[in-house]
């Protein structure tokens, strides 16, 4: 190749160099002003929605505003801009077989965005996977798992990237949706020769006290069921209590109520158990 071919070559070429560049340095530029004016935001932020509509927000404005320099910058560098709806029409034939789900997970995305089933610091149960999200992004929903393979309310330490299409292929469980309560029970077996009404009182005793400032706050009342069984009589204390600490209220009831009828004499904590009654005092006649 001759010094003169060359010139030629880089002469050609030149243009698409120079909007390539051009677009790159527009992206760039917005991407840090987004940045910018996400963390200024986030300071003046007070709860985990405006956390999570600021999130969004500058995501949707710079997948907008991204889209936008491309399409400019690609228009302007064929000079035809009545090719738009004929370019438009080509690439959505070629990648809508391709990119379904990734295009299924957009619009779940969207349906997120708009619909809100779920926003950053909910607890949600999606298909079998439960934990905290802590980002939503335009391709996935990411969340600090809670319990894993364990039942309780800890964070397991696993994070899960969840594919937005599932949204649509799985059932959404938001436990914090309207507010941060949910339902709990906790009950045991007494036997039938033990006091119920004693039973009913220590059950009622504990409970409120480890839901005395939540009952405060006006949220529903401690309820007391009780259910015959084959061989013991079931007591049942459903309560509303926070998600994120009703394992912990849930455990510290059931042992303070199992210490209390320890050493209680008129209840006994039922168990499958057998008992053998000698009704007849000459059977232990030699």
């Amino acid at each position: 190749m001759t010094f003169s071919n060359l010139t030629e070559l880089i002469k050609e070429s030149s243009p698409i160099i120079i909007t390539i560049f051009i677009v790159a340095i527009l992206i760039m530029i917005v991407n840090l002003s987004l940045k910018v004016i996400k963390i200024l935001l986030l300071k003046r932020a007070r709860s985990k929605r405006q956390v999570s509509n600021i999130k969004i927000f500058t995501r949707i404005l710079n997948v907008i505003l991204t889209t936008i320099i491309v399409l400019f910058g690609f228009f302007s560098y064929i000079g035809s801009w009545t090719s738009l709806g004929l370019v438009a029409g080509l690439l959505t034939a070629s990648l809508g077989f391709a990119l379904q789900r990734p295009i299924t997970g957009v619009a779940a995305w969207i349906m997120v965005v708009l619909k809100r089933p779920f926003i950053v610091g909910d607890w949600i149960c999606l298909g079998d996977v439960r934990g905290e999200v802590y980002d939503i992004t335009l391709t996935h929903i990411y969340l600090n798992e809670i319990g894993g393979k364990l039942d309780n309310s800890l964070h397991s330490g696993r994070n899960v990237m969840i594919p937005n299409h599932m949204l649509f292929e799985q059932n959404i469980i938001n436990y914090t949706l309207t507010n941060d309560y949910v339902l709990e029970e906790v009950s045991f077996d007494v036997t039938y020769e033990s006091d119920l009404d004693k039973a009913i009182k220590i059950a009622q005793e504990i409970a409120s006290k480890y839901l005395k400032e939540h009952l405060l706050l006006g949220k529903r009342e401690i309820t007391i069921r009780v259910k015959m069984e084959a061989s013991s009589m079931k007591v049942r204390i459903l309560f509303y209590a926070p998600v994120k600490d009703v394992y912990r209220i849930s455990s510290d009831i059931t042992k303070e109520i199992y210490d209390k009828i320890k050493k209680d004499k008129n209840v006994e904590i039922a168990y499958p158990h057998t008992e053998i009654v000698f009704k007849d005092k000459r059977l232990f006649r030699k």
